[in-house]
């Protein structure tokens, strides 16, 4: 809606990563430089980590395009706790084998076989693993095994790991101490400086054509700052916002007080879609016939113990009207069975110590 209403030739704000709008902050230019490096050297592991939004998917995508495919053979997985086992056969789909029947130890060779003949065909092979933090231990531990891969002293193998930012915690784990020591290059991905903000619109704009409207104030620019935080795509998706608001309001300039309105709209759209918090449940109440199945319980243990003095009860909550005479009936059946109770036991009492003072029969006849 909004491009058509500004002339452009697309969306500039859209929230899909695409390579065509590259833009190389100063925090994505070192990612690329370490990109750049893991390539020069052919082995080992390079981290890449970064909030969600930050861009990393976005530069792999601009890696793809700098890379010479007949130089390399590229295996890009995006991973959502894949297992060690599912791993290697995403790897091996990755190499053209087909890994369904066959067992671990076949697989593995299967995938080795595979990468010699890559690299007999003159190329070498990177496997790129997105969303590492959702990986478990064990799969880590599958892919720093097939690093070990080699042929005359080359490893067949070079390995990217993208994540979030858990995934540096995740590598502090003792059980991948052999990983670390094979990571050759990190990098954290951050968000863009404020004097990188207005560069990054006018940049994304010219790509679908811009011809200087809208345009955005100074202010208009530090609020959009203040509310990402410099994420490209929080950046995205409240500059599309703002798009749209103008092409409803036929706004060619953008104020702060602009931006501010989508923002209190955004944040009232996310706030509706948060579930509702669920209501404390109350505690159970016993059935009457538990309750004084237990009122039965104590009573008999206080009859077999010497008496104590009565101490204060302590106040019972009512819950409605019902309930409190419920209760009531069940404390006058209680204090029924009680006086009952301690009239039996009396007589039991007195009819043992009665029986007691008789002689008996035999000491009667002696």
């Amino acid at each position: 809606m909004y491009d058509d209403h500004y002339g452009l030739s697309g969306r500039p704000f859209q929230l899909t990563p695409d390579p065509a709008f590259w833009f190389d902050t100063a925090t994505h230019k070192k990612a690329m430089a370490y990109l750049g490096y893991g390539l020069s050297q052919g082995e080992g592991f390079i981290v890449i980590t970064g909030a969600p939004g930050a861009g990393k998917t976005t530069l792999v995508g601009h890696l793809m395009e700098t890379i010479d495919p007949e130089r390399l053979h590229v295996i890009k997985i995006v991973t959502t706790q894949v297992e060690a086992e599912d791993l290697l056969l995403m790897v091996a789909a990755g190499l053209n084998i087909d890994g369904t029947h066959l067992a671990k130890a076949q697989l593995l060779a299967a995938i080795e076989k595979q990468l010699h003949a890559v690299a007999r065909q003159g190329r070498r092979t990177l496997l790129i693993a997105d969303e590492a933090q959702a990986l478990p231990i064990e799969s880590l531990e599958e892919l720093r095994m097939l690093s070990n891969f080699q042929a005359g002293g080359y490893p067949l193998l070079q390995i990217f790991l993208l994540g979030q930012p858990e995934f540096r915690a995740r590598l502090s784990d003792p059980r991948l101490d052999q990983l670390r020591q094979r990571v050759i290059a990190m990098h954290a991905l951050e968000g863009m400086g404020a004097d990188e903000l207005e560069p990054y619109l006018i940049h994304r704009l010219s790509c679908v054509g811009w011809r200087g409207k809208p345009r955005f104030t100074n202010d208009a620019v530090a609020a959009i700052y203040r509310w990402s935080g410099g994420i490209p795509r929080k950046v995205n998706l409240l500059a599309g916002r703002v798009l749209l608001l103008g092409a409803i309001e036929e706004i060619t300039s953008f104020t702060g007080a602009d931006v501010e309105a989508v923002i209190a709209d955004l944040e009232g759209d996310l706030a509706g879609a948060m579930p509702p918090s669920a209501p404390a449940r109350p505690a159970p109440v016993p059935a009457p016939a538990e309750a004084a199945q237990a009122a039965r319980d104590a009573l008999r243990r206080e009859v077999s113990a010497p008496a104590a003095p009565a101490a204060a009860a302590a106040p019972v909550p009512v819950v409605d009207a019902d309930l409190a005479a419920r209760f009531a009936r069940l404390e006058a059946r209680i204090e029924e069975q009680d006086a009952a109770l301690r009239r039996v036991l009396t007589l039991m009492v007195d009819f043992i110590e009665v029986e007691d003072a008789r002689p008996t029969r035999r000491g009667a006849a002696a």
